[in-house]
C-alpha cells in the first residue's frame, strides 16, 4: 500500500464509505506483504515513500540501461514520482521507452517524472555555487529538492576569489530557510555563508580542484573544519543527499 493509497483508504473512512473494521483488515494485508517488489536484479523498496515522504530514488552508477529502466517503470506503476540520479543518455534512452512521459536533465545527469504531490516545505531552500564547474552537483541539489515538494532557487558563481559578489546578495541569503553550498577546490564557502546568516548549512564538496584537492578530499575536509557554526557536511559531489537533508529541515 503506498503513501497515496493510504490517503486515500483513510479518505473513504472519514467519508464513510468504508467501514473502519474494513479499512484495518486491509492496512493489515498490506503489513503482511513484502515490503518490497523482487525484480531479480534489484529489491525494490514500495514502503519507502511511506516511511520517509518519498519513494525510492534509483542511483544510476553501476547500473544497465535496461536495469535502471526496468526500476523507472516499476517506479511509476505504482503512481509514485521518479527520480534517477546520475544517468547517462544512454539510461534516459532506456527510460523514456519505458516511460514516456520522463524529462532528462543534461546538466543535473537526473530523469524524473512529477506523479504525486508531496507535503510542501516551509520556505525556500537556497543552492549556492562557488562556479560553474559545480554546476552539475549543485543541479542534482536543485533537482531533488523541488522534486520533493520544495521552492528552490538558486545563487551561482559567487566563490570566494570574489567574495563581493556573494555579499552583494545578503538579502536573498537572508531570506532562505535553508541554505546549500557547493564548492570545490579548498572548500572555503560555506564557512562564509554560515558566518553570514542564521539558516542552517548544507555544505556539499565537490571534486573539482587542481592536484593537490585529492579528488575532493581537501574541500571535504575544509568543510568538517569549519569554524562557522551550524554547518552539515555530506558526501564528496553528493547533491542528492544535501537536498534530502534540507529538505528534511524544510519539512519538519
Amino acid at each position: 500500500m503506498t503513501r497515496h493509497d493510504l490517503e486515500a483508504l483513510l479518505e473513504e473512512v472519514r467519508a464513510g464509505r468504508t467501514p473502519v473494521g474494513e479499512a484495518l483488515e486491509r492496512v493489515q494485508l498490506s503489513l503482511r506483504a513484502a515490503p518490497f517488489e523482487d525484480l531479480g536484479f534489484a529489491r525494490l523498496d514500495t514502503h519507502r515513500a511511506v516511511r520517509q515522504g518519498f519513494p525510492e530514488v534509483v542511483l544510476g552508477t553501476g547500473k544497465t540501461p535496461a536495469q535502471i529502466a526496468a526500476l523507472a517503470e516499476r517506479i511509476v506503476a505504482r503512481g509514485e514520482s521518479l527520480l534517477v540520479t546520475r544517468a547517462t543518455v544512454e539510461a534516459q534512452a532506456a527510460v523514456l521507452a519505458k516511460v514516456p512521459g520522463a524529462s532528462y536533465d543534461e546538466v543535473a545527469r537526473t530523469i524524473t517524472l512529477r506523479q504525486q504531490d508531496v507535503e510542501p516545505g516551509h520556505g525556500t531552500v537556497l543552492v549556492v555555487c562557488a562556479g560553474t564547474s559545480d554546476l552539475p552537483v549543485a543541479e542534482e541539489a536543485v533537482v531533488t529538492a523541488d522534486l520533493m515538494g520544495n521552492v528552490v532557487e538558486r545563487l551561482y558563481d559567487v566563490g570566494v576569489a570574489g567574495i563581493h559578489r556573494l555579499l552583494h546578495e545578503r538579502a536573498r541569503l537572508d531570506a532562505a530557510r535553508v541554505i546549500i553550498v557547493v564548492a570545490g577546490m579548498e572548500g572555503a564557502l560555506p564557512s562564509v555563508v554560515a558566518g553570514l546568516v542564521r539558516a542552517p548549512v548544507v555544505a556539499v564538496p565537490t571534486s573539482v580542484g587542481y592536484g593537490a584537492s585529492f579528488g575532493g578530499v581537501a574541500a571535504l575536509l575544509g568543510m568538517l573544519n569549519s569554524c562557522a557554526n551550524g554547518v552539515s557536511v555530506v558526501n564528496i559531489d553528493n547533491g542528492f543527499g544535501a537536498a534530502c537533508v534540507a529538505s528534511a529541515i524544510t519539512h519538519g
